[in-house]
């Protein structure tokens, strides 16, 4: 995925609202950011960070500005959580994604479950369709890993449910974790932060649901899947 029109950079005074953040342009001028992240952004946006903008010109935003990337001192993070599925259906569609190769067809936002929309759905005549739920992983835990998720996400363990019925219904289930943070080597569900989404993903793996984490590379040009990463639960 390129960005286009290209990334302004800036200086994170602060993030706040859940969906705003005041930042300090290289040019000196303050603008207020939208910030399209639900979760706390543990350990991704300390003020005096460098950051990503992109910039809109659709006259009806409120914001002209979305924050795109963290520069943690060095360490790239992706915190636009309106990103991932589009990033994962290009690299699906690509065929970078090995363990899902074989699908002719893709939807996104599917109706399933209790009143969900399911990420991605994969489908190819005479096989079992595929669900694929995305989920943005920032949060660094341990040196070298990343977890998720950063604050208590009840909707998240729904999706643990949901994916298991799936699988029980004769389908295939995957939750696919993109890791956004650069020098992750590999991830966990945050079971200090949401003990009961780290039982949900556990429970949902012994029912036959599948996670992939995949390490985002990340820069103010583009973003691209790089590699496959061992998940512990």
């Amino acid at each position: 995925m390129n960005f286009d029109p290209p990334l302004v950079r800036g200086t994170l005074i602060k993030r706040y609202k859940r969906f705003l953040a005041d930042v300090r342009l290289d040019d000196g001028v303050e603008v207020t950011a939208h910030c399209a992240n639900p979760g706390s952004m543990k350990t991704c946006a300390e003020p005096g960070w460098g950051v990503w903008l992109s910039p809109s010109t659709n006259p009806k935003r409120k914001l002209k500005w979305t924050l795109e990337i963290v520069d943690a001192d060095g360490v790239q993070i992706m915190v636009n959580t309106a990103r991932p599925n589009h990033i994962v259906s290009e690299a699906i569609s690509n065929g970078l994604v090995s363990e899902l190769l074989g699908y002719s067809a893709m939807r996104s936002e599917v109706k399933y479950g209790e009143n969900s929309r399911i990420d991605l759905l994969l489908s190819e005549p005479g096989q079992p369709d595929c669900y694929v739920e995305v989920k943005n992983a920032t949060m660094a835990a341990e040196p070298g890993v990343v977890a998720f998720p950063d604050s208590v996400s009840k909707r998240a363990a729904k999706h643990m449910h949901e994916l298991t019925a799936m699988v029980q219904a004769g389908h295939r289930a995957v939750v696919f974790f993109l890791v956004s943070r650069d020098g992750a080597e590999s991830m966990r569900p945050a079971s200090e932060i949401d003990p009961t989404y780290a039982q949900a993903l556990r429970d949902a793996v012994d029912a036959g649901v599948e996670v992939l984490a995949y390490r985002l590379h990340i820069s103010p040009e583009s973003m691209r899947i790089e590699h496959r990463l061992p998940v512990s639960l």
